[in-house]
Formats: structure tokens, C-alpha cells, sequence
């Protein structure tokens, strides 16, 4: 299927090369004086002219095939699950004690918490019980020794400490940023899921964090960090490096993947978009090889020698070592001992790349979040460091660093500037999905896992992107009208609360469904708040916007003027719509179109009556169609009606529509409907003013169609049966078979 989809977008951009080679003959669909699409007025497809510049991607030379393709890289692997020895999915890794003479190796340890916002505990919860605490120490603890570095990721929890947090601590956090021993990477406001995340909320989580980085630190990120992500997406390169970032760092790729790209020296590459002809979406990437990010996992291929080297497990305290051998404290009488031990680990996974220079991670989740912690790791690997850099016979400098100092050092050794594609390393396209850790557990399940939360994400980001608009355009009128003090500026604060609630729900542990179920209703509540909250902006800018005098607008939060289409009762509540009651007086209905061109709509809304009427702005009447509302499978909802209105909505624009009661019968009303209950007879609850009618089930095919469109269902089960053009068929449409499927004449 991958190979398949692969051809199809190959045929797709043939495609459109064809139709740009034409485009210049063919004339244009005519424009309005606002610059948009004039549609056709009658209620048939618009087929607009493609331009050369809409489809750029599919112009450029052919350029360079990339060296890893991750489609072919899949069809090649046989994905076994062989023992490895100590390296339980990969394979023994040996080396010559000589191959540094000439170029010594390079190791920076990078000190790492890990904080989710959310999981196991809520967002509130893990910040009491101990982001706080990670984040105090952290200043404390860096300025004790100028040769301590340490990164940060997540921004929504960094926000929140800052505001908590003394002006002193604050210049400190500035100066351990500017002298390069505190490094935020990435900037988002959360370490996102890259499978359920639309890129709308991906990106506006990483403005979030990016604009608050700069607003408050003077810092813009350089380096990508996604250790626990479940597998990871294309976008997100590209997102970074159209964030000027240079280079990233991913973890939680299928072990097959990693055993192969290791094996080849290819778990370094620069990043490339599939359909990017150069190289303009590069972005250098480095792949953790082994099975996690945690200590025991990220100094070398074995667990059971780099645990002893994570000094939080050293006896006496709260956690220990699986493998049964304890971290022992550095000391002078030890010291050569335990850094040889470490050196050669070092050395065999610096094997599975193609630099001199290694990165090595220190940290696990929520790690550091007790003095004592940072001073055993501190102040044992510190010793490690000084007994290995004054050994020239090893031919080893470690030391602390943050990614961009892995990463600076690694373009210095390549002779490059940082983005550019360091010689003799691959490029590769496609992505990481799916996810495996180890045997056959395919982490898949999140994909689909609790979608009533997932549909509540997308609902909040629709609104979102709506409240934004209208805000935009309001407050832009006001001003200009000198009226912004009498306009609700307050509505930017819960625009930001929502776009930080909508950014939080990006995380890893959140829209993927994998957090507990307190926490997920935390959530939940975060979420329902700013869509209320939302449904208030974009009233409150609907309002000023549809007046005519602007001089009469008046913002009473206890009155609203308009009302939602809809409201939710609880966090966990599907969505109640709002029915109009007509009376002798006119409704108005405001509809906003949020696309930036002209759109030809269906408008449904619910009205009590079935005796209604729609007129445009200037007393014209509109199409429009009466239904049932149903409740069931089986009953109507008394005295409610569902009426679709068809009509055109301006680019970015409001347009308000009038409801009548009215008995003139300008209303199309659909008066039956037929019901296919396997046979039962079934009494649908309606009203006189709707006549149903219900037939029993047949075992007959039959057919509905309009001059449009012609559908066949099975009278047996009620589904829609397969159809073919007429043009394909010159003696008629094909008969529906009894047993369900299409028969052709």
C-alpha cells in the first residue's frame, strides 16, 4: 500500500505538470473587485484553471534521489527479532584501540530531564510535585561549576515556573543562557505527537513556545529534541527547519530500523521532504540506536554497564539497577577503573556513526528534581571527565554540553556551518512510522484510542483558527474607528489560554489517548474551557462586526448578542444544538467563513417549526430544505426540524441570513422516509405538519436519483451498493444483483 501511495503522488505531480503546461491558454474564472472567485451561480462544480505557482513542488528539476528512501528501506528489512547479546536487538560492536590516534574522539554528555505534561499525573500535579523543584535546582546547582550544562524542552511547564519565580532567578535562568550552559531545545510548547496532530496545532504549539522563548529570554532554539514521541512524522523536520533550526535529535524508532541504520552508519543523515527536488528542507538529524532514553540505554550498547554510571541508582536510594550491579561513587582509588569501563562503551557506540564526535545523553523522566541528584551526577562524571582528559594516550576529551554544542563540534569536524550537509553523510526521505520497541509491541493502538477526545481537539482548533480571525478583523475596525477602548481586549488573553490549552493537548501523552483517566479528564475540562471561551470571542467580534453603526456597539458579557449553535454541559458531554424559535418577529442568523476564498455552503441549523422561510441580506429569497430531526434510529424529535440553507459565503467574511415564519411554502419539505428494519414494522413519532411514511423492509434492491445523482441500496440491508458512470455503460446504469452487489447489463 505504501508503494502503491508512493506511485500515485509520483502520477499527481505528472499530473500537474501537464495541466501547467496548458494553463496558460485557458481562461481565467472571472474575479470579484475584492479580488475573489466569482462562482458560478447555478449549483453545478467549479473547475478553476491551475497556476504554475500554485504547484511549484511539481516544476523543479527532478534533482538528486535521496540515499534512504524509507518506503524501499521497509521492503528490505525482514524485521526478525534476533537476540543481540548485550544489545538485545542489535549486534556485538568491536573496535581497534588505535582507530583514535590520529583523531581523537569527542564525547559530550547531555544532561536531560524529561517532563511530560501530563501522563501518570496531571499537568498541575507533576509541576507541584516536581517540575518546580527540577527547575530551582537547575539554577542553583548550574552556577556552582561554569562546566555544567544542562537542556529544556518543554515550554509549558518552563512558563508557568517563570511566573512563579523571583526577578533575581530570572536574570540568573538569562545568564545561564547566554554563557551557553542552559539550552532550550525545540521551543514547543510541548513535545508533541507527530501521528494525531493536525500541523495547524503543531505549528501554533511551536509559535506558542518560540514567542514566549524570545519575549521573556531573548532566545530563539537551534536544536530539535523528541525523545519520546511514538514514532515521528516528516512534518516536524520540516516545521524545524523552517524555524531555522539546524539540527534534531529523535528516539522512539522501530529496533529493526535502528539495528539496520546502525549496522550501516547511517543513523546520521540530513532529513529531507519527499517531494523537495534539492535540498532547501534539509535538516540534519541524529537517531538515538538504542532502546531508550534513559541512562542505561543512551552511554553505550550495554545497559547492564552504563547503569552503573547513572549515579541516582548509587545504593541507599530509591531506585537500583535491574541488572543487579550497583553504581559505585568515583574516587581517586577507582577512577581509572570505572573511566575505562565507561571509555569503552563510549567507543563502541561511537562505532555506529560515521563522526568522531559522540552525543550521550544523562537524564529519564522527571530526573533531577532533588539537589542530591545533581550532585551525583555532576560531580562523579566530573571526576570521569578530568582522570579521561588527562590521558592524551586514550585519545578521548569528554565533557558536558548541550545538543548545539554536540552539534557545533560535529559541523567543526566536517569543516561545514551549521546546516549545511556535513561530506559523505546520507540524505534520507519518509518517516518513522510505525513504532516498535521491542518483540511485536507496535505502539498503533494510540492512532485511534479515545476519539471523542481527539474530535474535541480538532472542534477546539476549528474555533480557534475562527475566534482568531474575527478578533483580528474586530479589533482592526475598531481601531480605526477609535473605538477599541469600548471593544472587549480582554478576549486576547482567552485566545492565548486557548491556544496554549490547544497546544498542551498536543503532547505525546495527550490527544494519543495514553494518559490515565484523571488526567485525561483534566484535559478534557482545559479543553471544553477555551472552546466556551472561544464561542465568546468570536460572538463578541461577530457582534461589532455586523453593525452597521459601529457608534452603537455596547459589550455587555452578562447579554450576549448572539448566541452559539451549539453548547456542551460537561467536558465529556457530546455536543446540544441550538433549535431558533421562530415567531411573528425575524431571526438572524450570522454564518463566518473562515476560508480565504468564496465558498458555495450548506448551512444546517435546527428551527420549531416547519414553516419557514430565508432571505438574503436584501429580502431575496434561498434555497433551502426542511428535514426530520431524529433522535433515534427509529423516532423524530417533536416539534424540531433540521434546515439546510444553501448559500454563498464571502472570503473571510460574515453574512447574515433572515428566518421567517412563513406559510407560503417557499420551504422545500422532504415528506417521506423510508425505513430499513430487517423486516419489523416500526411507528416513527412525528408531527402532522411532517408526514412520514414508513414502509417494512423488502428483500428488493431499489434505487434513489436526481438529475445529479443516481444511488442503489440493498433492500435486504439497507447499504449503499457500488455504481458505475452511465458513461461506461452505454445500455443504462447497472441493475442492483439480490444479493448486493452491482450486476452489470
Amino acid at each position: 500500500m505504501l508503494e502503491e501511495n508512493h506511485e500515485i503522488i509520483s502520477h499527481i505531480k505528472d499530473s500537474v505538470l501537464e495541466l501547467t503546461a496548458h494553463a496558460d491558454g485557458q481562461p481565467a474564472p472571472p474575479r470579484r473587485d475584492n479580488g475573489s472567485w466569482a462562482l458560478p451561480p447555478e449549483s453545478r462544480p467549479s473547475f478553476l484553471a491551475v497556476s504554475p505557482q500554485d504547484c511549484q513542488f511539481a516544476l523543479g528539476a527532478k534533482g538528486e534521489s535521496p540515499d534512504l528512501q524509507m518506503l524501499a528501506v521497509y521492503s528490505l528489512l525482514p524485521f526478525d527479532n534476533q537476540d543481540g547479546g548485550v544489545w538485545k536487538q542489535g549486534f556485538d560492536i568491536t573496535y581497534e584501540p588505535n582507530e583514535w590516534d590520529t583523531e581523537p574522539l569527542q564525547v559530550f554528555v547531555v544532561p536531560h530531564s524529561h517532563n511530560d505534561p501530563g501522563w501518570i499525573k496531571t499537568f498541575d500535579k507533576y509541576y507541584y510535585d516536581q517540575t518546580q523543584h527540577i527547575l530551582n535546582s537547575m539554577v542553583l546547582k548550574m552556577q556552582e561549576d561554569p562546566r555544567r550544562r544542562f537542556i529544556w524542552s518543554e515550554i509549558s511547564f518552563f512558563s508557568k515556573w517563570w511566573d512563579n519565580i523571583s526577578a533575581q532567578k530570572r536574570a540568573a535562568v538569562r545568564r545561564l543562557v547566554g554563557n551557553g550552559q542552559l539550552e532550550m531545545v525545540t521551543g514547543g510548547w510541548v513535545m508533541p505527537d507527530e501521528a494525531n496532530s493536525h500541523y495547524f496545532a503543531m505549528i501554533d504549539q511551536l509559535i506558542e513556545g518560540h514567542q514566549w522563548l524570545e519575549k521573556n529570554i531573548g532566545v530563539t532554539p537551534r536544536s530539535g529534541w523528541a525523545v519520546d514521541p511514538f514514532g515521528y512524522s516528516s512534518t516536524m523536520p520540516y516545521l524545524l527547519k523552517r524555524s531555522n533550526l539546524t539540527g534534531m535529535v529523535i528516539q522512539r524508532v522501530h529496533y529493526a530500523i535502528k539495528k539496520h541504520f546502525a549496522a550501516t552508519q547511517n543513523l546520521e543523515f540530513m532529513w529531507r521532504q519527499t517531494w523537495d527536488p534539492d535540498s532547501s528542507t534539509d535538516i540534519f538529524c541524529h537517531m538515538m540506536p538504542f532502546y531508550s532514553y534513559d541512562v542505561p540505554h543512551t552511554c553505550g550498547p550495554d545497559p547492564k554497564i552504563c547503569c552503573q554510571f547513572d549515579f541516582k541508582r548509587l545504593p541507599g536510594g530509591r531506585i537500583n539497577c535491574p541488572w543487579k550491579v550497583p553504581p559505585r561513587a568515583i574516587t581517586e582509588a577507582n577512577v581509572a577503573e570505572r573511566a575505562q569501563l565507561l571509555l569503552d562503551q563510549y567507543r563502541k557506540k561511537s562505532k555506529l556513526y560515521r563522526s568522531k564526535v559522540l552525543l550521550v545523553p544523562l537524564g529519564d523522566d522527571f530526573r533531577y528534581d532533588k539537589p542530591q541528584e545533581w550532585d551525583a551526577q555532576f560531580l562523579n562524571y566530573q571526576r570521569i571527565f578530568d582522570f579521561l582528559n588527562a590521558q592524551p594516550q586514550l585519545h578521548v576529551q569528554a565533557q558536558f554540553g548541550t545538543l548545539s554544542d554536540y552539534f557545533d563540534a560535529l559541523y567543526k569536524k566536517a569543516g561545514i556551518v551549521p546546516g549545511m550537509r556535513p561530506p559523505g553523510f546520507p540524505v534520507l526521505s519518509g518517516d518513522f512510522f510505525s513504532y516498535a520497541d521491542r518483540e511485536d509491541h507496535y505502539w498503533t493502538g494510540y492512532y485511534t484510542s479515545r476519539p471523542f477526545y481527539k474530535s474535541l481537539d480538532r472542534v477546539l482548533e476549528a474555533h480557534l483558527r475562527g475566534a482568531e480571525l474575527l478578533f483580528s478583523l474586530a479589533l482592526a475596525h475598531a481601531r480605526r474607528a477609535g473605538a477599541d477602548s469600548r471593544y472587549p481586549l480582554s478576549d486576547y488573553s482567552l485566545l492565548s489560554s486557548a491556544r496554549r490549552n490547544l497546544g498542551l493537548f498536543q503532547h505525546h501523552d495527550a490527544i494519543t489517548g495514553t494518559a490515565k483517566e484523571a488526567v485525561v479528564v483534566d484535559y478534557g475540562v482545559r479543553l471544553l474551557h477555551s472552546l466556551t471561551n472561544l464561542k465568546r470571542v468570536i460572538i463578541n467580534a461577530a457582534h461589532y462586526l455586523v453593525l452597521g453603526d459601529k457608534d452603537t456597539y455596547r459589550y455587555d458579557p452578562a447579554t450576549p448578542f448572539l448566541s452559539a449553535d451549539d453548547t456542551r454541559l460537561n467536558q465529556d458531554s457530546l455536543p446540544e444544538r441550538t433549535v431558533v424559535k421562530l415567531d411573528a418577529s425575524p431571526r438572524f442568523l450570522v454564518v463566518f467563513n473562515p476560508l480565504e476564498q468564496e465558498r458555495l455552503s450548506l448551512v444546517p441549523l435546527l428551527v420549531n417549526s416547519p414553516h419557514v422561510r430565508v432571505l438574503s441580506e436584501d429580502g431575496q429569497p434561498l434555497p433551502a430544505q426542511l428535514s426530520a430531526h431524529w433522535s433515534s434510529a427509529t423516532d423524530t424529535v417533536p416539534d424540531v426540524y433540521q434546515l439546510s440553507i444553501l448559500a454563498r459565503l464571502p472570503a473571510l467574511g460574515l453574512r447574515v441570513l433572515q428566518l421567517q415564519k412563513s406559510f407560503d411554502g417557499h420551504t422545500t419539505l422532504q415528506s417521506s422516509v423510508r425505513l430499513y428494519l430487517h423486516g419489523r414494522d416500526v411507528t416513527v413519532r412525528t408531527q402532522e405538519a411532517v408526514p412520514v411514511q414508513v414502509f417494512p423492509a423488502a428483500p428488493d434492491d431499489f434505487c434513489l436519483e436526481s438529475q445529479h445523482l443516481r444511488s442503489c441500496f440493498s433492500g435486504s440491508s439497507g447499504l449503499l451498493q457500488p455504481s458505475f458512470p452511465t458513461a461506461l455503460h452505454p445500455q443504462g446504469p447497472p441493475h442492483c444483483a439480490s444479493d448486493g452487489r452491482s450486476a452489470l447489463l
